[in-house]
Parts: C-alpha cells; sequence; structure tokens
C-alpha cells in the first residue's frame, strides 16, 4: 500500500512548516478530530513544527533532488500515516512528479 501527495511545491519558501498531529478537547488528546459541532468548536489542534525549505523543488525528478527538509517533511508524514508516500507532486505538469522506489 502506499500513497501520493500534492503540492509538495507550494510549502517552498515557509521557514517551518506546522503540522497538526493531535488535537486537545478538555485536556485530554484526541487522534482525530471530533464529528459534534460543540466539541470541533471547542478543540485546539496540536502541532509538530518542521523546518521548511527555501529551494525551488518544481524542477526535481528524483528523491534525491529534494532539499533534505523536504524529505524529512515526507518521511514524517509516512511515519505519522504508517503508509509509504511512493508519488510526490512537486509542480503543475503531469511530469513533475517523482516516484519512489521504496518498495522491497
Amino acid at each position: 500500500t502506499a500513497i501520493n501527495i500534492t503540492k509538495l511545491d507550494v510549502l517552498t519558501g515557509f521557514e517551518k512548516i506546522k503540522v497538526c498531529t493531535s488535537y486537545l478537547l478538555n485536556g485530554k488528546v484526541l487522534d482525530s478530530i471530533p464529528a459534534s459541532l460543540s466539541d470541533y468548536e471547542r478543540v485546539e489542534p496540536v502541532y509538530e513544527i518542521l523546518p521548511g525549505w527555501m529551494e525551488d523543488i518544481s524542477n526535481a525528478r528524483s528523491w534525491e533532488e529534494l532539499p533534505q527538509n523536504a524529505r524529512n517533511y515526507v518521511e514524517k508524514i509516512e511515519q505519522f500515516l504508517k503508509v509509504q508516500i511512493r508519488w510526490i507532486g512537486v509542480g503543475p505538469h503531469r511530469e513533475s512528479t517523482i516516484e519512489r522506489n521504496t518498495f522491497s
């Protein structure tokens, strides 16, 4: 099983990237956002802050061409979701996709 991540390029230029990893409701940690509207209004997101990157990635065509912080971001998402990211969109064109061969 693998997934695709799109629009990685739109994160270029941010010094820091906030990734929501859980939610707090009345002091209790939740793994997902509550379905109740009244709870939703009171929930607080919990963020992990990752370093961003300034390099243009729109011409990258391999994993190795991505800046280290972009690779770290993708790997963090993989760890959080517990699923591999095989395809990474780095620009608006069909050919602006990196395919990672991460399978054994």
